[in-house]
This record gives structure tokens, sequence and C-alpha cells, in this order.
């Protein structure tokens, strides 16, 4: 029973992510996971498991958007909605505000593109885990990779070609399962024993 009212609160404060949405979201999930591997038989050895590494790599993208919602999409909107505060006031609007939307924007379309992945592997944890054998660490490393480069791009690119994909929401959808089906490739390649 408390499993299930972990995942029913992990899923509202998913898709609502209002307010504490993102927080409930993010500790609901660390809990989930911390009380399945915490009662797993196996000790340590259930971070390994075909489950751990499925849920994981969903958490992994799960967690980027978390600490892009709390850490650049809300603050940057915060100087966004001063700023038209100030100008609607007759004050100067903040020079800051172009390039805080434009940040905010890109770490909002980062985080549609994780969606897809994490929505995938979170499901498939319980329903089409991925392979328990193989290389871990080059499968974490690659899926590290893959996924540092999306953020670094949200956090960093202004316009041009890492851009491009993004602009429009069907080259975000298609960015998104693009994605998915790297990581989903790369956990084949290295995973399958």
């Amino acid at each position: 029973m408390a499993e299930f009212l972990l995942r029913w609160l992990h899923y509202l404060g998913g898709i609502t992510w209002i307010g504490g949405g993102a927080i409930l979201t993010f500790l609901t999930g660390l809990a989930i996971i911390g009380k399945r591997l915490g009662e797993s038989p196996l000790g340590a050895a259930a971070w390994s498991t075909p489950w751990a590494i499925t849920i994981l790599t969903g958490g992994l993208f799960g967690t980027l958007m978390f600490f892009n919602v709390v850490l650049v999409i809300w603050p940057k909107q915060q100087i966004v909605i001063s700023s038209a505060k100030a100008a609607a006031s007759g004050g100067p609007a903040n020079a800051a505000a172009p390039m805080a939307a434009r940040r905010a924007f890109l770490a909002s379309r980062t985080n549609v593109v994780f969606s897809i992945p994490m929505l995938f592997f979170m499901a498939a944890a319980s329903h089409f885990t991925l392979p328990g054998g193989g290389n871990h660490a080059a499968y974490w490393a690659a899926v590290i990779v893959v996924a540092a480069l999306l953020q670094i791009n949200a956090l960093t690119a202004t316009t041009g070609p890492t851009t491009k994909p993004i602009e429009k929401i069907p080259g975000v959808i298609v960015t998104g399962f693009v994605v998915w089906a790297v990581v989903y490739g790369l956990a084949r390649a290295f995973l399958s024993p």
C-alpha cells in the first residue's frame, strides 16, 4: 500500500508540476526507488538489477528535469515576469529579460525532450526492463554523455544548429523519440549479456 501511495503522489506531482509539484515528484521518486532497493534481499547488488538500471535511467532524465525547473526555468521566468511588471508600470524593462526568456524556453523544451525517455524507462521498470548483464559502466557513461550534451545545450546555447530541432513542438517530440531510441540502443548494445 505504501508504494502504491508513493506512486500515486509521484504521478500526481508529475502531471501537475504546479507549485511544489516538481519537488513532490522528485521526492516521491526518490522514496519509491529507496523503498524498493532498501527492501531488496540482494543488498548492494540490487542497484545492478534490470529493474534498478531501468528505473534509474528514467530517474536520470527526471532528475535533470527537476533541476531545470528549480534552477533554470523558474528563476529565469521570475526575471521575465519582474521585467514585464516594471515595464507595465512605466518603469524600465530589465535588459536581461530577453536572454532569461530564451534560456527558460530552451530548458523547457529540453525538459519535453527528456520527458519521452523518462516516461518510457520509468514505465519499463515494471513492465519491460532493460537487460541486466553486459558492461554497466560503459552503459552509464554513454547515457550520461547523451544527457549531459542535451543539458549543456539547454544551459549554454542560444541559436544555431543545436537549438533548431527544439524551436518548434514537432521537432521537440521527434528529438525526444530520437533520444529515447539512442538510449534504448545503448542499453541493448552495452547491457545485453
